[in-house]
């Protein structure tokens, strides 16, 4: 009988052994988007507006061969679609010196144009450490929340394990709405107490993410003017908090509205000032005619946009890809 109940131990000891071995984690892979993962079609419905503004106002607009109103037509076409006075003017100018002659030509021209001001930006989710640190930040509004739940959800399909950090413990709810997304994807959440510092539980949430192995902790943050220079200070050690615990931060996620257009280049400036912000996600695209926007950002400031957003789905996060991007404001 002894014999056989220590034999029984040592076989399950023998498969305890074993489980905790399959679950080991190493460093986690970068998810990369070398290829084109987003169609046209999963664009459309969500840039409809801004397609509207857009693409069908400049077909056809040289139907008639090139003039002065129609030149001046599709600099309002570009503007309208929040495209932005600095890249309308770069674009309209360069065009021109190609002379299309025709509202084809002129579309085409337009496309190459605006596929130039996305290229050569690296848009892979950085995902070196171990854990892998992603903060998001971004003003009062923005949707970052149901962003970082969104980022979860696409993470965990990537096969990554997921801690999400409650650093937002200002505004009332804020951490019981993570904590509510995190049940429903089946994510860790750590939470500080309301008013609590959130350096201290970015600090925790990391220090969670590190015991329990897993591959990738997002840190929440509370919205905040951008104005606000405190608040802005306040930002900013969490990010140095972190970088101090993990080594480096992979990612600065800044989350910004699309339907507020031009008025959220000034945001990201002084966000990238403060806490050197590594790529954009633009919420609320199918609300708005300002999908321009994107194209603007990126001219503006160098920054990759990473993601799109589009409702409230949890599925609702696109990878930018510039060609199907471009393809759905353009309706080509």
């Amino acid at each position: 009988m002894t014999i056989a109940l220590v034999s029984a131990g040592v076989v399950l000891a023998a498969l305890v052994a074993w489980w905790l071995w399959s679950r080991r984690s190493g460093p986690a892979p970068a998810i990369t988007r070398d290829a084109p993962t987003v169609s046209t079609d999963a664009l459309g419905g969500g840039l409809a507006r801004t397609r509207s503004a857009l693409g069908s106002r400049i077909a056809g607009l040289f139907s008639g061969g090139p003039t002065a109103e129609s030149w001046e037509a599709l600099e309002d076409a570009l503007l309208a679609a929040d495209v932005g006075v600095a890249v309308t003017a770069a674009v309209v100018g360069r065009i021109k010196e190609s002379a299309p002659e025709r509202s084809e030509g002129l579309t085409e021209l337009l496309r190459a144009e605006l596929l130039e001001v996305f290229a050569g930006k690296d848009r892979s989710l950085r995902l070196d450490g171990s854990p892998a640190v992603i903060v998001v930040v971004g003003v009062n509004g923005s949707g970052k929340t149901t962003t970082i739940a969104k980022l979860g959800a696409l993470l965990q399909r990537a096969g990554e394990t997921v801690l999400l950090g409650a650093g937002d413990t200002f505004r009332a709810a804020a951490a019981e709405q993570l904590a509510a997304w995190a049940g429903r994807l089946g994510l860790d959440v750590v939470s500080g107490q309301s008013g609590a510092d959130p350096a201290s539980v970015a600090f925790d949430a990391l220090s969670a993410a590190k015991a329990r192995g897993r591959d990738v902790v997002v840190v929440d943050t509370a919205g905040r003017l951008h104005s606000k220079s405190n608040l802005m200070e306040e930002l900013g050690k969490v990010v140095r908090v972190l970088q101090r615990g993990a080594g480096s931060i992979d990612e600065v996620l800044l989350v910004l509205d699309g339907t507020s257009g031009q008025n959220a280049l000034s945001q990201a400036r002084v966000f990238t000032e403060v806490v050197g912000v590594t790529g954009l996600v633009i919420t609320k695209l199918d609300g708005t005619a300002r999908g321009g926007f994107a194209v603007a950002v990126e001219h503006e400031l160098g920054i990759p946009v990473k993601y799109l957003g589009f409702g409230e789905g949890v599925d609702d996060l696109l990878p930018f890809d510039p060609q199907a991007f471009v393809d759905a404001l353009l309706g080509g």
